[in-house]
């Protein structure tokens, strides 16, 4: 399975939120992220614990690694731009694609952003449920 590097959320997913996703707020530079946030969000999905992988499959790794994206913050603004776009990457990676209505997939980023954190197990199954209807093979 391919992860997804820290220069490939800079020269692609970043840039592509900051070009394609502005809207009427715009993007900061990559440069005033928050380093170890997005680090961290990056690797999680892809850790071991005790030699097993917590999050097995590529739908659980993208879900955490949205989830993260969107609740963590790693940017100034533009997270939730930034979380898609870095969702479309991983999945364009490993030959997989989401097939649904920007705005939908827009409201689904919305209705996270807006979850409660006691909740977060529940976020990241609604996730991997919402995958599971939309990703299908590129």
């Amino acid at each position: 399975m391919k992860e997804i590097t820290i220069k490939e959320v800079e020269y692609l997913a970043h840039k592509l939120a900051k070009e394609r996703l502005s809207f009427d707020e715009p993007i900061p530079d990559f440069a005033s992220r928050f380093p170890e946030k997005l680090e961290s969000c990056l690797v999680i999905p892809f850790q071991k614990f005790a030699g097993k992988f917590p999050y097995s499959t590529l739908l659980d790794k993208a879900s955490i690694l949205f989830y993260l994206m969107i609740k963590n913050h790693p940017f100034m603004n533009g997270n939730k731009r930034v979380a898609i776009t870095t969702l479309l990457l991983l999945l364009y990676k490993n030959g997989k694609w989401i097939y649904e209505d920007q705005y939908e997939l827009y409201r689904f980023t919305m209705w996270i952003a807006k979850s409660p954190s006691t909740v977060k197990d529940a976020t990241v199954q609604a996730i991997k449920d919402y995958l599971l209807k939309t990703v299908k093979d590129k």
